[in-house]
C-alpha cells in the first residue's frame, strides 16, 4: 500500500523573472507532521499555496493517494482533502465560529444549528480543541481565531493540514496545546505539514523536516537524526554559529524614565495605559507581548511618532547627564536637543525609508545634518551604503536601485544598518529581525549586543521569545497596553513569559 497522502514531482513556478519554486519533488506521507523549513524567499508558502489551490503550477505533477489530480482552486483542494490555515486568518469578525465554519461550504437553504454545533463539538472533543460555537470571532484571542479556522477545514473533510507559520503570534502556552491537537490529529491518521523558521518547534512537534533553499528542495530528514545545527546547515548552504553573545551590563546608566505614558489610537481605543519603566545605558532591554499588545505604540510615543495623553513623561538624560522632557516634542525637536532616537519601525517602507529613492538617497536622509549643505555631500550617505550593503550582504545589482525593488529581508537590512550607524544614544528596534535568514539575524543580535557594550541604551521588540532569553538583559512584558511585568533575561523562563503575555501573575522580581 502506498504510503504517501501527497506527493509533488518536478513541480515549479515563476512570478516574472522570478522562479519562486524551482522543480521541486516532495513527499507527504500518512500519519506524519512534516516541517517545511527554509529562510524567508525560499518558496515555502508559494510550494503550499499551489497544494491548496491559490497558485497553479507551470509545471510538474501532484499526486494525491497515489493518483495524478489537477489543483485549480481551493475548493478542489479541499474536494481532494487537502486544507491550509494561512499566517493571516480569513475569518468574518462579526459572525459567530459556527457561522465562519459554515460559511462557504456550499449548502442550499438554512443550515440545521443544532447539527453543525454538535459536529463542531464532535470534532473539538475527537482532537482535544477548546472551542465555543456561539461565539462572536471579535471577541475571540488569536490562538481561538486559529483554532476556528482549523476546525473549519476538517468539517469540510481536510484529511490533509498545511499550516502556515502557526505559532507566530501564539504563547508558549498556546503552542503546546496547538501541538498537543496536531499529535491527535497524527494518531488519526491525518497528514500534517507546518510551515515554519523555529528550529526548537521543529525538534518538538514534527517526525520529518524538509527543506528549501532559493526556490530549490534541499532533502529530508527524520527529525530524531538531526539538531538545530544541522538543519541551518541544511537551509543556509554552510555552517553558522547560533550562539547569541550576552555580556554583563557596565557601566549602567539611566537613560529613559518613563511614567504613566499612555496612548490613545486613532480608532479612540486606549492603545497604552499607564506605562512605567526605566530603561539603562550599557543594557538591552526586551519588549515582548502578544502582536499588537502595545509595542509599536510604546517605541512611537517615546520617538515623538505618536501623542501621549495628558500627565505622561519620558524623561531622558544624555551622557552629558542633562535631563531633557521629550514629552510633546516632535521628531525633529528631539534631535534638535541632540537626543539620537534611532528608531526601526514595524512597517519598513511606510515610515522607515522611501521606497522610490535609492539606498544611497536613504542614507542621506538621516546624515544630512551632519553637512552645511546635504545637497553638496553626498560622499558619507555613500560611503555608509557600501558599509552597510557590504556588512550586511543586502542583496542588489547596484546601489542607484529604488528600495521598493529590494525584497522585503534586504530592505530590512538596509533599515537596521542605517540607523545603527547613526551611533544612537538610545537605540529603539521593532522587529529587526523580521523577515531576515538566520545568519543576518544572528549579524543583527551581536550589533545590538555591540551598541550595548559602547553605552547605547537599547530597546528590542522581538517575536521569538528564545532569542530574548538569550539576548536580553531584561524583559518587560506588555499584555494590552500595560506592563504586566519585568524579567531577568537570564533567569526568566518562556514559560514566565508566556503568562505574563496573557495577564496572568508571575511571581518574580525584575
Amino acid at each position: 500500500m502506498d504510503k504517501s497522502a501527497v506527493r509533488l514531482e518536478n513541480v515549479s513556478k515563476s512570478f516574472g523573472p522570478v522562479t519562486a519554486v524551482n522543480r521541486v519533488s516532495l513527499e507527504l506521507r500518512r500519519g506524519e507532521i512534516l516541517s517545511l523549513l527554509g529562510e524567508n524567499g525560499s518558496g515555502k508558502t508559494t510550494l503550499m499555496n499551489m497544494l491548496a489551490g491559490l497558485y497553479f503550477p507551470d509545471e510538474g505533477e501532484i499526486f494525491v493517494d497515489g493518483q495524478p489530480v489537477t489543483i485549480r482552486s481551493p475548493r478542489d483542494a479541499l474536494s481532494l482533502g487537502i486544507g491550509m490555515v494561512h499566517q493571516h486568518f480569513k475569518l468574518v469578525d462579526v459572525f459567530t465560529a459556527a457561522e465562519n465554519i459554515v460559511l462557504g461550504t456550499g449548502g442550499s437553504g438554512r443550515y440545521d444549528a443544532k447539527r453543525l454545533r454538535q459536529d463542531i463539538l464532535d470534532i473539538s472533543q475527537k482532537y482535544g480543541f477548546e472551542i465555543d460555537p456561539d461565539r462572536k470571532i471579535y471577541d475571540m484571542s488569536v490562538s481561538e481565531r486559529q483554532t476556528v479556522e482549523i476546525v473549519k477545514v476538517l468539517y469540510r473533510g481536510a484529511k490533509i493540514l498545511i499550516l502556515d507559520e502557526p505559532t507566530a503570534v501564539l504563547t508558549p502556552q498556546e503552542t503546546d496545546k496547538l501541538f498537543a491537537v496536531l499529535r491527535s490529529m497524527r494518531e488519526d491518521g491525518k497528514s500534517v505539514v507546518i510551515i515554519t523558521h523555529k528550529l526548537n518547534e521543529v525538534m518538538a512537534v514534527s517526525d520529518r523536516v524538509a527543506v528549501l533553499r532559493r526556490g530549490k528542495y534541499i532533502g529530508d530528514v527524520a527529525t530524531r537524526e538531526t539538531d538545530p545545527k544541522k538543519l541551518t546547515e541544511m537551509m543556509v548552504g554552510r555552517s553558522i554559529s547560533l550562539n547569541i553573545d550576552r555580556p554583563e551590563p557596565t557601566q549602567r546608566t539611566e537613560r529613559l524614565r518613563v511614567s504613566s505614558l499612555s496612548v490613545l489610537g486613532e480608532d479612540g481605543v486606549m492603545k497604552l495605559k499607564d506605562v512605567s519603566f526605566e530603561a539603562y545605558s550599557g543594557e538591552l532591554l526586551g519588549i515582548a507581548g502578544i502582536s499588537g499588545s502595545g509595542q509599536k505604540e510604546l517605541l512611537e510615543a517615546i520617538a515623538g511618532l505618536d501623542p501621549a495623553q495628558p500627565g505622561a513623561s519620558v524623561l531622558f538624560t544624555s551622557r552629558e547627564g542633562e535631563a531633557h522632557e521629550l514629552v510633546g516634542k516632535s521628531p525633529l525637536e528631539i534631535a534638535a536637543l541632540g537626543v539620537a532616537l534611532s528608531f526601526v519601525p514595524e512597517d519598513r517602507l511606510g515610515m522607515g525609508l522611501v521606497g522610490d529613492m535609492d539606498i544611497t538617497d536613504n542614507m542621506l536622509l538621516r546624515s544630512y545634518k551632519r553637512g552645511k549643505s546635504f545637497i553638496t555631500d553626498r560622499r558619507r550617505p555613500k560611503k555608509l551604503a557600501e558599509e552597510v550593503v557590504d556588512e550586511l550582504e543586502v542583496a542588489t545589482p547596484r546601489l542607484s536601485l529604488p528600495v521598493r525593488r529590494l525584497s522585503g529581508g534586504n530592505v530590512q537590512k538596509v533599515l537596521v544598518g542605517r540607523e545603527i550607524a547613526m551611533q544612537p544614544t538610545v537605540l529603539m528596534t521593532a522587529y529587526a529581525v523580521r523577515g531576515l535568514d538566520i545568519n543576518t539575524s544572528y549579524t543583527i543580535y551581536n550589533l545590538l549586543t555591540e551598541q550595548k557594550m559602547k553605552g547605547v541604551c537599547v530597546i528590542y521588540v522581538g517575536e521569538d521569545l528564545d532569542v530574548l532569553l538569550e539576548l536580553c538583559d531584561r524583559i518587560m512584558v506588555i499584555c494590552d497596553g500595560q506592563v504586566s511585568g519585568v524579567l531577568d533575561g537570564r533567569t526568566a523562563t518562556k514559560e514566565q513569559l508566556g503568562l505574563l503575555m496573557t495577564h496572568m501573575e508571575v511571581s518574580a522580581g525584575e
